[in-house]
C-alpha cells in the first residue's frame, strides 16, 4: 500500500493489515487512516476473505493513538475532521464480516486501543500497555472508546479508566475481560494468525452468519435477537458447506469448505 501500512492476503483468506509507522509509535497520521479504511472496504468487499489481523510494526507500538505532532498544526475545524475521520475509518473495522483479530504488539493507547476495541478477539503481548488518556488531555475519546469500552470490560471499569486515564498492563487487561489471551512478544503474532487460520477452517458462511447474530443481535431485545438468530441459521441450512461438514464427520476427516 504504502509506507504508513500494508495489507496482505494469506492463501487461506486471512488478511494482515500491519500498522508501519514504527519510529513514530503507529501514530494515526491522516495517510494511516485512510489505508485502514481502504482496506477494512477491501476486506468487506471480498467473498473469499476469513479473518482479518491488525498488528502494528516493531514492538514498540500496535499504535500510540493520533499524531499529535501532525494535530498540532491543525485549526480547530481541521482537529474535529481528523478526530472525525479516525471514527469513520474504527467504525469501517468494526463492520468487516468476517472475524478481527487485534494482535497488541505493544502500546496501543488512545485511537489504538480504540482501533483494538473495534477488533472482535484481541491478543496482548505481555509488554502491551493500554489506555484511553485523553482525559489528562482535556478531550475525550472520539473513536468509539466511550461506547465499545462499556460494552468489552462494563459500565464501572470503563469509567473508571477514561476518568482517570489510567493505563493498564496486558495481564491487568486480561483481568478485565479486554484481551482474550496473553502471549510472549516473539510469540505474539503466530498466536494470532494460529486462531485466524483456524477461524479461516471452518464454515465461512457460518462464521460471517455468526458474527451478525452476535453483533446486531446485541443492540436487540433478548427475544429478537433468537428471531435473528433463526433467521441467519436459516442461511446456513441449503448450503453446499454444511452438507460437506455432514460427510466429512461420517467420514472421519477434515472438511473443505468452499463458502458455497
Amino acid at each position: 500500500m504504502s509506507e504508513a501500512g500494508s495489507i496482505e492476503k494469506g492463501p487461506d483468506g486471512v488478511y494482515t493489515f500491519t500498522l508501519a509507522r514504527p519510529d513514530a509509535m503507529n501514530a494515526l497520521n491522516r495517510e494511516l487512516v485512510e489505508l485502514i479504511a481502504e482496506a477494512s472496504n477491501a476486506v468487506r468487499d471480498d467473498p473469499d476473505a476469513r479473518a482479518t489481523i491488525f498488528v502494528g510494526l516493531g514492538d514498540r507500538a500496535f499504535s500510540a493513538g493520533a499524531d499529535l505532532k501532525e494535530r498540532a498544526g491543525l485549526g480547530s475545524i481541521e482537529v474535529a475532521e481528523a478526530v472525525a475521520s479516525i471514527s469513520r475509518a474504527i467504525q469501517a473495522v468494526a463492520e468487516i464480516p468476517v472475524p478481527t483479530i487485534a494482535a497488541i504488539n505493544g502500546a496501543a493507547l488512545g485511537g489504538g486501543f480504540e482501533l483494538a476495541l473495534a477488533c472482535d478477539i484481541r491478543i496482548a503481548s505481555t509488554a502491551a500497555v493500554m489506555g484511553l488518556p485523553e482525559t489528562t488531555l482535556a478531550i475525550i475519546p472520539g473513536g468509539g472508546g466511550t461506547q465499545r469500552l462499556p460494552r468489552v470490560a462494563g459500565e464501572g471499569r470503563a469509567k473508571e479508566l477514561i476518568f482517570t486515564g489510567r493505563r493498564i498492563s496486558a495481564a491487568d487487561a486480561l483481568q478485565y475481560g479486554i484481551v482474550h489471551e496473553v502471549a510472549a512478544p516473539d510469540e505474539l503474532r503466530m498466536r494470532a494468525l494460529a486462531v485466524a487460520r483456524t477461524i479461516a477452517s471452518n464454515g465461512p458462511i457460518a462464521v460471517r452468519a455468526a458474527k451478525e447474530a452476535i453483533v446486531r443481535g446485541l443492540e436487540m431485545p433478548l427475544n429478537e435477537g433468537v428471531t435473528l438468530e433463526n433467521e441467519l441459521y436459516g442461511r446456513t441450512v441449503p448450503t453446499k458447506d454444511r452438507l460437506e461438514g455432514l460427510v466429512a464427520f461420517r467420514e472421519k476427516r477434515a472438511p473443505v469448505y468452499r463458502g458455497e
